[in-house]
């Protein structure tokens, strides 16, 4: 009886001892979470971080030129059999509305997407061959030649397997890029996204702007009604 009491006791307080630390490791998660882009602040100028209600920053400023860009973290966790993705987000405003197609291209689509502009978009295009399959779509605009170049910049991007997704519209560009992987253990066992990283590399940030800038410059001085779809 006594043995049994004492096995008992020990569960439960295994259990609570278990409770306790999953709860303070994921308040220490959240709280993590909120410096990831401080170090790309210094990228930008006029530089503003929110939070949104998963702690994680969005950070909002100016390039060089003056354009608008705004630079969030997308936790990825709808696909059950893979790890959770940390998806970086820049999305790079123009002064002005662009007289341009949309176009858009998205890497290994499954169709759980929600964060993506290319499953909204209701024309299929053929895309360039890569290494990893690619959904190509745009607002049916397009010309051939703008279709041959869009297809040319996103075969090079999309070389790099952490790329997910690139999109052209009238008012903006976006470019998706994985930042980081969840950790094994905290998913498999606690259920818990956490990631690997304590801030988001300068340079990926900086990368992922430069190639938002060139998918900006790719579709100039056409006479074509600009779309309705939107990057913001």
């Amino acid at each position: 009886m006594i043995t049994t009491l004492a096995f008992s006791a020990f569960v439960a307080f295994s259990c609570g001892w278990i409770g306790m630390r999953a709860v303070r490791e994921h308040r220490d998660a959240l709280a993590e979470r909120r410096g990831l882009l401080d170090d790309a602040a210094k990228l930008l100028r006029n530089a503003r971080i929110a939070f949104g209600p998963d702690q994680f920053p969005v950070l909002v400023g100016e390039i060089s030129d003056g354009r608008r860009a705004k630079i969030e973290l997308i936790a990825d966790t709808m696909v059950t059999r893979r790890l959770p993705q940390l998806w970086l987000r820049v999305t790079l405003s123009e002064t002005r509305e662009c007289m341009r197609p949309t176009i858009g291209a998205l890497a290994r689509p499954t169709g759980a997407e929600y964060y993506s502009l290319v499953h909204d978009m209701p024309e299929w295009m053929s895309p360039p061959e890569t290494d990893a399959s690619l959904l190509m779509r745009g607002d049916g605009r397009a010309t051939a030649w703008q279709i041959e170049r869009g297809s040319a910049l996103f075969k090079s991007l999309f070389a790099d397997p952490r790329v997910k997704e690139a999109v052209i519209t009238a008012r903006g560009t976006r470019i998706i890029r994985q930042a980081a992987q969840g950790e094994p253990g905290a998913h498999k066992v606690l259920r818990q996204v956490r990631f690997p990283l304590t801030s988001i590399p300068t340079e990926l940030v900086g990368l992922a702007i430069a190639e938002a800038e060139a998918l900006s410059a790719l579709l100039v001085d056409d006479d074509i009604v600009a779309p309705v779809y939107e990057a913001a």
